[in-house]
C-alpha cells in the first residue's frame, strides 16, 4: 500500500508574501486539503485539483481524525491552519490523534510541521516592535481550559512583567473573559500601560489600534482581535509600541562612544538586576547591607523574584507541583464531566428531590443548564464522574452523552393519556441513543398525528398514528433555508420502523462526510436505507396585474 503523509501548515497571517515557500510547495503537492471554512477560502487561489474537506469552527477533533484516516489510506494530506501550527492550531491534536492509534514515526504515516507566522508577530510587526523583551501568549477561550487557570496564568505573567499577547479575546458568547483579564492585569499594571489591538493583520479588513490598558474595552475587540500588552518598560513613540531590549540599559542611545566597553557589559557589577548580583546582595552580611550594588527594593522588584513569587502562588494552589528532584511535572488539568439529563423518555417531570441531587452533584464549582430538550445540562470538575453518575441513575434520573451523537427527543404523550407509542420510543432511546454520528442527529418522536411536539422538524422525525408509524427524514428547524423533513413512508409497523432507523442511522454513520449534518448527507446522496429524496417544488407565484382593469 502507498504510505500517505500529513503535512501540517502554517501559512501565516493570510497575505500570499508573509506565506513561506514550503507552504505554498506543501499545499501544491498535496491530493486532499483539510481545514477550516475560513482557511480554505484564503488558500483557494493556490488550490489546482485537491480533494477538499472543510468544517466550521470547535470541529477541529474531526478534522485532525479524518486528515490521519486520509493519510493512512496512502494520501498525501495538508491540515492548513492559520498563523503557526504549533501555536494554537493543529499540530498538537494530530498528533494526539496519531498517539491514540499507536502511532510510531518509523513504521506509520509520515508527519511534516511547517512553520508559519504567528499573531504575535505579525501583530507585532505591524505595532512596531514591542516584544522585544520576555512575551508570553494566553489564550482567553475557555471552551476547553478551565476559566480558573486561565486567570492564574495572567496572573503570574502580570507579576513577572511578561508582555503579553492575548489570543482569541472576545468572541460572541465569550464577552466578561476580556473585562476580567483586564481587572488583573490593573492590579499590577499602570492604566497607562500601552497595549495594541490588531484586528486580521495582513488581511484585507486588517485594522490597527494603539491604547491604553486603562481604555483597551472601549475599542472593538472580537476573535479576529490579537491584543498585545506592553510591559513596565514599553513606551510609545510616534504611534509605534516599543519595548526596550532591557530593564536597565548598558548603552547610551546618543553617543556612538559607550560608557561600558564590550568585555565590561557582561560583569556583575555592570548588571545588578541580574540573578549573580541578586546572591551576592542575599549571600552579603546584613551590616553590608546599605552598601550592596542591589537595594532590597530592587531585589523585591526584580523581574526574577516576581517570577519566583508567582511560581509559588501556583505551586500553593496546586496547579504545579514540584518533584523534588531536577525538574518540574506539572499536575493534570482536573476533567469536566459533561452529561444531559433528564427525568425520561416520556416523562418531563423532575420531583424536587432529583432537583436537590443535581445542584448537590454540580457544587460550588459546577454548571447547569436548561436546554429547550427537555433536558438539563451538567457539567462538574472531576477526574472520577461515576459516584455521581451512580448518584444520579439511583434516583431515577436519565442520563445521555452530548456532542455528535444520536438524541432521541420524544413529547409527553399528553402526560400518558396517548401513552401506547411509549415503549416505542424507549427502545428507540435503548438501540440509539448516544451512538456516535458525524454530526449531532436528532430523532423526534410524537405520539398522535397532531405531531404537536416538532417531530417533523427534526433530522429524522416519527409520527405515531393508530398503532403504526409514519417516517419523516432531512428536517432543518433554524436558519433561512429551515424546512421541515419529508415524509418518506405512511403505516410502518413498530418492528419495521425500529429496522428502518437503525437502517438510515447506519448509512448516515458509514457514508456521511465529517461534520455533514443530516440534512445535506440526505439531499447529496439521495436514496438511504432504501428511502428517496425528493427535490424541493417551489411554489409558484402568478404575476400580479398591474394598471387598471
Amino acid at each position: 500500500m502507498k504510505k500517505g503523509k500529513l503535512l501540517i501548515i502554517g501559512f501565516g497571517p493570510g497575505s500570499f508574501e508573509h506565506m513561506t515557500e514550503r507552504a505554498r510547495q506543501a499545499i501544491q503537492e498535496s491530493d486532499v486539503i483539510v481545514g477550516y471554512n475560513t482557511y480554505v477560502d484564503i488558500i483557494r487561489h493556490l488550490l489546482t485539483e485537491q480533494e477538499i474537506v472543510r468544517t466550521g469552527m470547535t470541529e477541529e477533533v474531526s478534522r485532525a481524525q479524518e486528515a490521519v484516516r486520509l493519510a493512512e489510506s496512502g494520501k498525501k494530506v495538508a491540515v492548513i491552519s492559520s498563523g503557526d501550527a504549533g501555536v494554537y492550531g493543529m499540530a498538537g491534536l494530530v498528533y494526539e490523534v496519531l498517539a491514540e492509534k499507536g502511532w510510531r514515526p518509523d513504521t506509520g504515516v509520515e508527519v511534516e510541521v511547517i512553520p508559519g507566522i504567528s499573531a504575535i508577530n505579525s501583530c507585532a510587526s505591524l505595532l512596531g516592535a514591542p516584544v522585544m523583551h520576555d512575551a508570553c501568549t494566553i489564550s482567553l477561550s475557555d471552551h476547553l481550559t478551565p476559566w480558573e487557570t486561565i486567570a492564574l496564568r495572567i496572573e503570574a505573567a502580570a507579576q513577572a512583567d511578561f508582555v503579553i499577547a492575548l489570543y482569541n479575546p472576545r468572541s460572541g458568547r465569550r464577552t466578561r473573559q476580556i473585562v476580567e483579564t483586564q481587572k488583573i492585569l490593573l492590579k499590577y499594571r499602570s492604566p497607562d500601560t500601552p497595549v495594541g489591538l490588531v484586528k486580521s493583520a495582513y488581511r484585507e479588513r486588517q485594522h490597527v489600534v494603539l491604547t491604553t490598558l486603562e481604555k483597551m474595552l472601549q475599542h472593538e475587540i472580537g476573535m479576529l482581535t490579537t491584543v498585545i500588552i506592553g510591559n513596565s518598560s514599553t513606551f510609545v513613540y510616534e504611534g509605534l509600541m516599543i519595548t526596550p531590549r532591557g530593564y536597565q540599559r548598558k548603552y547610551t542611545l546618543d553617543r556612538v562612544e559607550q560608557d561600558l566597553k564590550p568585555h565590561e557589559r557582561l560583569k556583575t557589577e555592570a548588571e545588578p538586576w541580574s540573578l549573580n548580583a541578586l546572591e551576592q546582595a542575599r549571600e552579603k552580611p546584613k551590616d553590608q547591607s546599605e552598601s550592596t550594588t542591589v537595594s532590597r527594593t530592587e531585589t523585591d522588584t526584580h523581574p526574577a523574584a516576581l517570577a519566583e513569587e508567582a511560581l509559588a502562588v501556583l505551586q500553593a494552589q496546586g496547579v504545579i507541583q514540584t518533584s523534588g528532584q531536577a525538574g518540574e511535572t506539572f499536575k493534570k488539568p482536573v476533567s469536566i464531566f459533561e452529561v444531559a439529563v433528564s427525568p425520561g423518555v416520556a416523562n418531563k417531570k423532575f420531583s424536587p428531590e432529583q432537583l436537590l441531587l443535581i445542584a448537590e452533584v454540580a457544587g460550588e464549582k459546577g454548571e447547569i443548564e436548561y436546554t429547550p430538550h427537555h433536558q438539563l445540562i451538567l457539567r462538574v470538575p472531576t477526574d472520577d464522574p461515576n459516584p455521581m453518575v451512580e448518584q444520579l441513575t439511583a434516583s431515577g434520573l436519565l442520563l445521555s452523552p452530548i456532542g455528535d451523537v444520536v438524541q432521541v427527543k420524544a413529547c409527553d404523550f399528553c402526560d400518558g393519556d396517548k401513552g401506547e407509542g411509549i415503549p416505542y420510543a424507549e427502545e428507540l432511546h435503548r438501540r440509539l441513543e448516544g451512538m456516535a454520528v458525524p454530526k449531532e442527529l436528532k430523532v423526534g418522536f410524537n405520539g398522535c398525528a397532531m405531531a404537536c411536539y416538532g417531530a417533523v422538524t427534526e433530522d429524522i422525525g416519527i409520527v405515531y398514528r393508530r398503532g403504526t408509524f409514519d417516517l419523516f427524514m432531512g428536517g432543518k428547524k433554524i436558519g433561512r433555508n429551515a424546512h421541515p423533513a419529508q415524509r418518506v413512508a405512511e403505516g410502518l409497523s413498530p418492528e419495521q420502523l425500529i429496522e428502518a432507523v437503525e437502517k438510515v442511522v447506519k448509512a448516515y454513520v458509514q457514508q456521511a462526510q465529517p461534520n455533514e449534518r443530516f440534512h445535506k448527507f440526505f439531499k447529496r446522496v439521495k436514496e438511504v436505507a432504501g428511502f428517496r429524496y425528493q427535490e424541493e417544488v417551489k411554489p409558484v407565484v402568478p404575476e400580479l396585474a398591474c394598471g387598471d382593469s
